[in-house]
């Protein structure tokens, strides 16, 4: 971490060579369920200004990782630094940007709120688990991302609702919601 803190906070953050650093790191956020939205935003921008160093298991997986900090901007400043090609609303034959526009519906879900919808798309369509593979405790951490939110918003909610809305019915509920009450 204090070498990725010190090439963010010096020159060599535009050095083309510290891609693969930064790469690195994305793969170990993904396995070790942390998120560094700074190293990520350098890396897209390092792929900015080199796009032949670009990834695209990388850039997926690092907007995949900035959905489980919603509803803070994170997802929107990583579509900010990607190109114009792969934010097209009708994907070519590019498979980037048809990930990219997959992951941009789940993020519209979130950010409206739809839930029951976040999940029937990423239970629908097989390349959304494809997209999140890499990322551990993925569907864990939006759940708890999502019950954050809701008890921000919400003074109470009916049980058959909430278990719509975290994908969760019977024991797998109760145990979710015990394991969060004993975090707090």
């Amino acid at each position: 971490m204090e070498h990725i803190d010190a090439i963010l906070n010096g020159l060599d953050r535009y050095n083309p060579e510290t891609t693969t650093v930064f790469q690195d790191y994305v793969s170990s956020q993904c396995e070790n369920q942390t998120y560094d939205c700074y190293a990520n935003l350098a890396l897209l921008k390092l792929y900015q200004f080199n796009p032949h160093l670009g990834r695209e298991e990388t850039i997926t997986n690092i907007l995949v990782k900035s959905l489980t900090v919603f509803p803070s901007p994170d997802f929107s400043l990583c579509l900010a630094l990607l190109p114009p090609h792969v934010l097209a609303p009708n994907p070519a034959a590019n498979s980037l940007a048809e990930a990219v526009q997959k992951l941009n519906t789940l993020h519209s879900q979130l950010i409206g709120a739809s839930y029951d919808q976040f999940w029937s798309s990423l239970d629908g369509d097989d390349l959304y688990a494809d997209l999140i593979a890499d990322v551990q405790g993925f569907e864990e951490l939006m759940r708890v991302r999502q019950a954050v939110v809701i008890s921000q918003t919400m003074q109470s909610v009916d049980r058959a609702v909430l278990e719509s809305w975290l994908n969760l019915n019977g024991e797998a509920f109760d145990k979710f919601v015990k394991e969060l009450a004993d975090g707090c």
